[in-house]
Protein backbone atom coordinates (compact mmCIF):
# COMPACT_ATOMS: atom_id res chain seq x y z
CA UNK A 1 0.00 0.00 0.00
CA UNK A 2 1.28 3.57 -0.85
CA UNK A 3 0.29 6.98 0.32
CA UNK A 4 -0.40 10.01 -1.56
CA UNK A 5 -0.14 13.17 0.79
CA UNK A 6 -2.81 16.12 -0.28
CA UNK A 7 -3.38 19.37 1.45
CA UNK A 8 -5.51 17.87 4.34
CA UNK A 9 -5.38 14.10 3.91
CA UNK A 10 -3.44 11.12 3.02
CA UNK A 11 -4.66 9.04 0.34
CA UNK A 12 -3.63 5.06 0.71
CA UNK A 13 -3.78 3.33 -2.44
CA UNK A 14 -1.87 0.84 -4.58
CA UNK A 15 -1.48 -0.20 -8.46
CA UNK A 16 -1.42 -3.09 -10.27
CA UNK A 17 -0.13 -4.16 -13.49
CA UNK A 18 3.17 -2.62 -14.77
CA UNK A 19 2.12 -1.60 -18.33
CA UNK A 20 -0.37 -0.14 -20.15
CA UNK A 21 -3.29 2.54 -19.89
CA UNK A 22 -3.84 3.47 -16.10
CA UNK A 23 -7.38 2.72 -14.81
CA UNK A 24 -8.76 4.38 -11.80
CA UNK A 25 -11.21 2.76 -9.97
CA UNK A 26 -13.01 4.62 -7.08
CA UNK A 27 -15.49 3.04 -4.16
CA UNK A 28 -19.04 3.78 -2.78
CA UNK A 29 -20.03 5.81 0.21
CA UNK A 30 -18.65 4.20 3.65
CA UNK A 31 -16.73 1.55 0.92
CA UNK A 32 -13.36 1.28 1.09
CA UNK A 33 -10.62 -0.66 -1.97
CA UNK A 34 -11.57 -3.73 0.37
CA UNK A 35 -15.08 -3.92 0.77
CA UNK A 36 -15.76 -2.92 -2.73
CA UNK A 37 -13.60 -6.23 -3.84
CA UNK A 38 -15.67 -8.27 -1.15
CA UNK A 39 -19.35 -7.89 -2.49
CA UNK A 40 -17.99 -7.78 -6.19
CA UNK A 41 -17.76 -4.42 -7.17
CA UNK A 42 -14.01 -4.91 -8.10
CA UNK A 43 -14.61 -4.11 -12.17
CA UNK A 44 -10.91 -4.20 -13.33
CA UNK A 45 -10.09 -7.70 -12.71
CA UNK A 46 -10.98 -8.70 -16.03
CA UNK A 47 -8.53 -5.87 -17.67
CA UNK A 48 -5.20 -7.15 -19.24
CA UNK A 49 -2.46 -5.17 -20.23
CA UNK A 50 -3.95 -2.05 -17.88
CA UNK A 51 -2.48 -0.90 -14.92
CA UNK A 52 -5.62 -0.69 -12.14
CA UNK A 53 -5.24 2.43 -9.31
CA UNK A 54 -7.49 1.86 -6.64
CA UNK A 55 -7.00 4.01 -3.56
CA UNK A 56 -9.50 4.79 -0.55
CA UNK A 57 -11.76 7.97 -0.42
CA UNK A 58 -10.52 11.00 1.92
CA UNK A 59 -12.02 9.67 5.48
CA UNK A 60 -12.43 5.77 4.07
CA UNK A 61 -10.29 2.37 4.30
CA UNK A 62 -6.92 3.20 5.24
CA UNK A 63 -7.06 6.72 4.07
CA UNK A 64 -7.11 9.82 6.50
CA UNK A 65 -9.48 12.97 6.43
CA UNK A 66 -10.76 15.73 8.54
CA UNK A 67 -14.07 16.13 10.74
CA UNK A 68 -15.21 19.11 8.54
CA UNK A 69 -18.23 17.80 6.89
CA UNK A 70 -17.84 20.25 3.54
CA UNK A 71 -14.43 18.10 3.04
CA UNK A 72 -16.80 15.29 1.83
CA UNK A 73 -18.54 16.44 -0.92
CA UNK A 74 -18.94 15.03 -4.22
CA UNK A 75 -16.94 17.95 -5.69
CA UNK A 76 -13.97 18.23 -3.20
CA UNK A 77 -13.38 14.37 -3.54
CA UNK A 78 -13.10 15.15 -7.26
CA UNK A 79 -10.67 17.99 -6.48
CA UNK A 80 -9.01 14.68 -4.90
CA UNK A 81 -9.19 12.22 -7.73
CA UNK A 82 -8.00 15.17 -10.10
CA UNK A 83 -4.74 15.93 -7.35
CA UNK A 84 -4.16 12.36 -6.93
CA UNK A 85 -3.87 12.16 -10.83
CA UNK A 86 -1.81 15.08 -11.12
CA UNK A 87 0.76 13.05 -8.57
CA UNK A 88 0.60 9.57 -9.89
CA UNK A 89 -0.54 10.45 -14.00
CA UNK A 90 0.77 13.37 -15.10
CA UNK A 91 -0.87 14.78 -18.30
CA UNK A 92 -1.99 11.31 -18.92
CA UNK A 93 -5.50 9.93 -19.71
CA UNK A 94 -7.35 7.10 -17.58
CA UNK A 95 -10.22 5.24 -17.62
CA UNK A 96 -12.31 5.96 -14.50
CA UNK A 97 -14.53 3.59 -12.77
CA UNK A 98 -16.92 4.53 -10.20
CA UNK A 99 -19.37 2.86 -7.54
CA UNK A 100 -22.39 5.09 -6.18
CA UNK A 101 -20.19 7.85 -4.32
CA UNK A 102 -17.45 6.64 -6.98
CA UNK A 103 -19.56 7.42 -9.78
CA UNK A 104 -20.56 11.09 -8.68
CA UNK A 105 -16.59 11.93 -8.17
CA UNK A 106 -16.08 10.64 -11.41
CA UNK A 107 -18.67 12.93 -13.05
CA UNK A 108 -17.77 15.96 -11.25
CA UNK A 109 -14.37 15.06 -12.43
CA UNK A 110 -14.66 14.77 -15.69
CA UNK A 111 -16.69 17.81 -16.33
CA UNK A 112 -13.85 20.01 -14.46
CA UNK A 113 -11.09 18.03 -16.99
CA UNK A 114 -12.90 16.34 -19.31
CA UNK A 115 -9.55 15.42 -21.04
CA UNK A 116 -8.00 13.55 -18.13
CA UNK A 117 -10.60 10.57 -19.10
CA UNK A 118 -10.00 8.46 -22.02
CA UNK A 119 -13.71 6.87 -20.45
CA UNK A 120 -15.88 6.84 -17.39
CA UNK A 121 -17.98 3.77 -15.87
CA UNK A 122 -20.74 5.15 -13.59
CA UNK A 123 -21.75 1.95 -11.55
CA UNK A 124 -25.15 2.26 -9.77
CA UNK A 125 -25.31 6.16 -10.12
CA UNK A 126 -26.94 7.79 -6.83
CA UNK A 127 -29.69 9.51 -6.13
CA UNK A 128 -30.06 12.93 -7.59
CA UNK A 129 -31.41 16.18 -8.70
CA UNK A 130 -35.28 16.01 -7.83
CA UNK A 131 -34.62 12.35 -5.46
CA UNK A 132 -31.40 13.49 -3.61
CA UNK A 133 -33.92 15.72 -0.86
CA UNK A 134 -34.70 12.48 0.69
CA UNK A 135 -31.98 10.55 0.54
CA UNK A 136 -29.84 13.70 2.13
CA UNK A 137 -32.31 13.55 5.31
CA UNK A 138 -31.40 9.75 5.71
CA UNK A 139 -28.13 11.04 5.87
CA UNK A 140 -28.60 13.32 8.42
CA UNK A 141 -30.16 11.32 10.62
CA UNK A 142 -28.23 8.38 10.17
CA UNK A 143 -25.34 11.03 11.27
CA UNK A 144 -27.36 12.19 14.51
CA UNK A 145 -27.65 8.06 15.06
CA UNK A 146 -23.63 7.63 15.05
CA UNK A 147 -23.52 11.05 17.42
CA UNK A 148 -26.33 9.70 19.65
CA UNK A 149 -25.71 5.76 19.62
CA UNK A 150 -22.32 4.48 18.59
CA UNK A 151 -21.88 2.93 14.64
CA UNK A 152 -23.39 0.22 15.80
CA UNK A 153 -26.87 1.40 16.07
CA UNK A 154 -26.06 2.98 12.45
CA UNK A 155 -25.42 -0.65 11.51
CA UNK A 156 -28.26 -2.27 12.91
CA UNK A 157 -30.62 0.39 11.08
CA UNK A 158 -28.80 -0.36 8.10
CA UNK A 159 -29.37 -3.80 8.31
CA UNK A 160 -33.31 -3.57 8.34
CA UNK A 161 -33.21 -2.10 4.58
CA UNK A 162 -33.44 -4.74 2.54
CA UNK A 163 -30.35 -5.49 -0.44
CA UNK A 164 -31.48 -4.92 -3.95
CA UNK A 165 -31.67 -8.28 -5.55
CA UNK A 166 -28.44 -7.85 -7.60
CA UNK A 167 -26.66 -8.43 -4.54
CA UNK A 168 -29.06 -11.33 -3.31
CA UNK A 169 -25.84 -13.61 -1.30
CA UNK A 170 -23.64 -10.56 -0.66
CA UNK A 171 -21.69 -10.81 1.89
CA UNK A 172 -22.08 -8.00 5.05
CA UNK A 173 -19.71 -5.94 6.23
CA UNK A 174 -19.46 -2.93 8.36
CA UNK A 175 -18.60 0.32 7.26
CA UNK A 176 -14.79 1.44 6.17
CA UNK A 177 -15.03 4.62 8.14
CA UNK A 178 -14.23 5.38 11.61
CA UNK A 179 -16.86 6.40 14.04
CA UNK A 180 -15.55 9.77 14.78
CA UNK A 181 -15.46 10.58 11.11
CA UNK A 182 -18.91 8.63 9.69
CA UNK A 183 -21.17 11.80 10.94
CA UNK A 184 -18.76 14.15 8.59
CA UNK A 185 -18.58 11.87 5.72
CA UNK A 186 -22.80 11.13 5.99
CA UNK A 187 -22.96 15.12 6.21
CA UNK A 188 -20.52 15.81 3.46
CA UNK A 189 -22.88 13.14 1.28
CA UNK A 190 -25.85 15.25 2.02
CA UNK A 191 -25.33 18.59 0.89
CA UNK A 192 -23.93 16.75 -3.09
CA UNK A 193 -25.57 16.14 -5.74
CA UNK A 194 -24.87 15.31 -9.40
CA UNK A 195 -23.96 17.92 -11.60
CA UNK A 196 -26.84 19.50 -13.52
CA UNK A 197 -28.34 17.48 -16.82
CA UNK A 198 -27.28 20.43 -19.02
CA UNK A 199 -23.64 19.81 -18.00
CA UNK A 200 -23.56 16.74 -18.14
CA UNK A 201 -24.61 16.25 -21.66
CA UNK A 202 -21.62 18.43 -22.45
CA UNK A 203 -19.67 14.93 -21.95
CA UNK A 204 -17.99 13.93 -25.11
CA UNK A 205 -16.15 10.67 -23.04
CA UNK A 206 -16.88 7.29 -24.03
CA UNK A 207 -19.48 5.86 -20.82
CA UNK A 208 -20.96 2.96 -19.89
CA UNK A 209 -23.26 3.03 -17.03
CA UNK A 210 -24.22 -0.20 -14.97
CA UNK A 211 -27.30 -0.11 -12.50
CA UNK A 212 -28.97 -2.68 -10.22
CA UNK A 213 -32.80 -2.83 -10.16
CA UNK A 214 -35.01 -2.28 -7.14
CA UNK A 215 -32.75 0.09 -5.03
CA UNK A 216 -34.00 3.35 -3.65
CA UNK A 217 -30.59 4.65 -2.55
CA UNK A 218 -28.90 4.15 -6.53
CA UNK A 219 -32.87 4.47 -8.38
CA UNK A 220 -32.49 3.20 -11.67
CA UNK A 221 -33.85 6.47 -13.23
CA UNK A 222 -30.75 8.36 -12.16
CA UNK A 223 -28.78 5.78 -14.96
CA UNK A 224 -31.77 6.05 -17.50
CA UNK A 225 -30.88 10.50 -16.82
CA UNK A 226 -27.55 9.79 -17.52
CA UNK A 227 -27.80 7.87 -20.44
CA UNK A 228 -30.11 10.11 -21.99
CA UNK A 229 -28.01 12.91 -21.51
CA UNK A 230 -24.50 11.42 -22.29
CA UNK A 231 -24.26 10.95 -26.34
CA UNK A 232 -21.94 8.39 -26.04
CA UNK A 233 -22.90 6.02 -23.63
CA UNK A 234 -24.35 2.65 -23.01
CA UNK A 235 -26.70 1.59 -20.43
CA UNK A 236 -26.80 -1.97 -18.56
CA UNK A 237 -28.67 -3.33 -15.65
CA UNK A 238 -28.84 -5.88 -13.34
CA UNK A 239 -31.23 -7.30 -11.92
CA UNK A 240 -30.00 -10.43 -10.22
CA UNK A 241 -26.03 -11.44 -9.11
CA UNK A 242 -25.53 -12.84 -12.24
CA UNK A 243 -26.08 -9.51 -13.98
CA UNK A 244 -23.08 -8.24 -11.85
CA UNK A 245 -21.41 -11.19 -12.97
CA UNK A 246 -21.27 -9.94 -16.38
CA UNK A 247 -19.66 -6.35 -14.94
CA UNK A 248 -16.23 -6.70 -15.68
CA UNK A 249 -16.28 -8.33 -19.33
CA UNK A 250 -18.33 -5.25 -19.81
CA UNK A 251 -16.26 -2.85 -18.35
CA UNK A 252 -12.89 -4.88 -19.94
CA UNK A 253 -14.69 -4.21 -23.35
CA UNK A 254 -16.09 -0.80 -22.55
CA UNK A 255 -11.96 0.06 -21.76
CA UNK A 256 -10.50 -1.52 -24.79
CA UNK A 257 -13.04 0.19 -27.43
CA UNK A 258 -12.25 3.38 -25.85
CA UNK A 259 -8.46 2.47 -26.35
CA UNK A 260 -8.93 1.40 -30.03
CA UNK A 261 -10.98 4.66 -30.86
CA UNK A 262 -8.66 6.69 -29.15
CA UNK A 263 -5.26 4.75 -31.08
CA UNK A 264 -7.20 5.53 -34.47
CA UNK A 265 -7.81 9.45 -33.52
CA UNK A 266 -4.31 9.43 -32.86
CA UNK A 267 -3.02 7.33 -36.33
CA UNK A 268 -5.60 9.70 -37.99
CA UNK A 269 -3.75 12.60 -36.53
CA UNK A 270 -0.41 11.52 -37.64
CA UNK A 271 -1.37 10.74 -41.11
CA UNK A 272 -3.32 14.04 -42.09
Amino acid sequence: MHRATLTDAELAYDITGKRGPLVVQLHGLTSSRKRDAQIGLDLGRALRDHRILRYDARGHGSSTGSPEAASYTWPRLAGDLLALLDQLAPGEPVHGVGTSMGSATLLHAALRAPDRFASLTLVVPPTAWETRKAQAQRYLANADVVEAHGIEAFVELGATVPDPPALAGAPQSLPSVEESLLPSVMRGAATSNLPPLQEVAELAVPTLILGWADDPSHPVRTAELLHAAIANSRRVVARTPYGIMAWPALFADHVTAADEQRRARLDDALAS
